[in-house]
């Protein structure tokens, strides 16, 4: 299929700006004692249920009727149900080969990381949440990436959501350099580095991916997106906002994600 210089260039720039959103998390986490957590569980609830709503409404029924109508009814769902539960199974594979303290989706408060016992500790667990983050954005970019090639609309809608989940991570990368350190921008430059991994992810699904795109693989690519994304809000986003706040904040948030997605698409 036909892939624009354009719609390349949109799709690095949104998953730029995805992964670049783990600095605003780093900046929070400077200059707040206390994290806004009530807003953060509305923020990421919202995220999660822009994400889900996206992924199962648009994506998945979006690779189905693509895929049946190449192959036939049974075949197509077939193949569309094999690649959505193959996202859902890198995603759980990814999880499960990162350990839950060097894991930056295990929930974190800024003032849980505010009284160091030792710096070497510090900085260590620092360096490490950011390679955990660099491995489970590298993903989330070639999901960005390949949805803004089909639809801007999509590709915006998924790099919003991905941002906002993306800040209470740059405050789990930042704020142990930032207390081992007493350095803003060596904790700033470190989490910004983590986040790069989005773009990074861009680029090898453009370098790699591109040559072979067909619409087959392009819809498959759709269906495994929606996996991959499904994963992270039920396991990750959703528990985190309840963690951070509480239980009927977080389902304001997916609610009112729903809502806006679903308008977004009807115009």
């Amino acid at each position: 299929m036909e892939i624009t210089t354009n719609q390349v260039l949109w799709g690095m720039l949104l998953t730029l700006l995805a992964g670049l959103s783990t600095g605003i998390g780093s900046c929070l986490a400077f200059f707040s004692d206390r994290s806004n957590t009530r807003f953060l569980s509305v923020s990421l609830g919202f995220s999660g249920g822009v994400m889900i709503y996206i992924s199962m409404v648009e994506l998945l029924a979006s690779s189905h009727a693509k895929l049946s109508a190449l192959y036939g009814h049974r075949p197509g769902a077939l193949y569309a149900t094999a690649a959505f539960f193959g996202g859902i199974g890198l995603a759980m594979l990814i999880d499960k080969l990162i350990p839950p303290y060097e894991n930056p989706h295990e929930v974190r408060k800024v003032e849980e990381m505010t009284h160091p016992h030792h710096k070497d500790r510090l900085i260590r667990s620092g360096i490490l949440f950011a390679l955990a983050l660099a491995v489970h954005n590298f993903p989330e970019g070639m999901a960005t990436f390949i949805a803004a090639l089909d639809n801007p609309m999509t590709g915006i809608s998924i790099a919003v959501a991905i941002a906002i989940h993306n800040i209470p991570e740059g405050i789990t990368v930042s704020v142990p350099v930032y207390f081992a350190t007493g350095s803003r921008k060596k904790a700033f430059t470190i989490s910004f580095l983590s986040g790069l991994a989005e773009p990074v992810g861009a680029l090898a699904a453009w370098l790699f991916l591109m040559p072979f795109l067909s619409e087959t693989l392009m819809t498959l690519i759709f269906a495994l997106v929606a996996g991959i994304m499904v994963f992270i809000s039920f396991d990750e986003l959703l528990p985190l906002a309840e963690e951070y706040g509480e239980h009927h904040l977080t389902v304001y948030g997916l609610v009112i994600g729903m809502l806006v997605m679903a308008l977004v698409l009807a115009m």
